[in-house]
Order: structure tokens, then C-alpha cells, then sequence
């Protein structure tokens, strides 16, 4: 936890070699990744916006439950902290990384 910016070069990896099915959620899970960095980085207004994009990219996996990682969840945090981001100070990427699995 809290090594966003290393996160998305994995997900960035898995969106562009990994299954075509699973394409949008490995590139939702980077847009997560890198909307976390730029908000810890202090740019809210383009932390903001990747945080929602990588909502919406993750969102209709949100029934299936891919690769154990709790999909709904993840939404509610990434939009939650999108708009605390927006209304408030820098956020540290430590305290805010969720973990994809226990």
C-alpha cells in the first residue's frame, strides 16, 4: 500500500498485454493508480478527474468480482476521495491506498 505511481506501472502492463475482456478494468485500476498520484502531488483538479474515469472504467466489473478485488468498493472510495480531493487539502497516497486484497 501506498506506492500508487509503481501500482499503475503494473496495471498499465496488464491493460495493454492482458486479456481483451479485461483490457477496461486493468486501465480503470491505472487511471485509479495515477489519479491518486497526481491528487497526493497536489494537482486535485486532474487527480480528481483520472479518479472518476477510473471509476467509470471499473464499474461494469462491479457483478463479477474479478481477481477477488471487491469492484463496488473500490467506486465508493475513488469517488468519495475525488471529491475530498477537490474540496480540501493534498491527500498522502500511504493513508489513502486502498488494498486490493487482504
Amino acid at each position: 500500500a501506498g506506492m500508487p505511481f509503481h501500482a499503475h506501472e503494473v496495471f498499465e502492463d496488464a491493460w495493454k498485454s492482458g486479456p481483451e475482456d479485461e483490457r477496461e478494468l486493468w486501465r480503470g485500476l491505472a487511471q485509479l493508480a495515477v489519479g491518486l498520484t497526481h491528487s497526493a502531488r497536489g494537482n486535485a483538479a486532474g487527480g480528481a478527474r483520472l479518479l472518476r474515469r477510473g471509476a467509470g472504467a471499473i464499474a461494469p466489473f462491479a457483478g463479477s468480482g474479478p481477481h477477488g478485488i471487491e469492484v463496488s468498493g473500490l467506486c465508493d472510495w475513488a469517488r468519495e476521495l475525488a471529491e475530498r480531493v477537490e474540496s480540501g487539502p493534498m491527500v498522502e497516497a500511504a493513508a489513502e491506498a486502498p488494498r486490493l486484497r487482504a
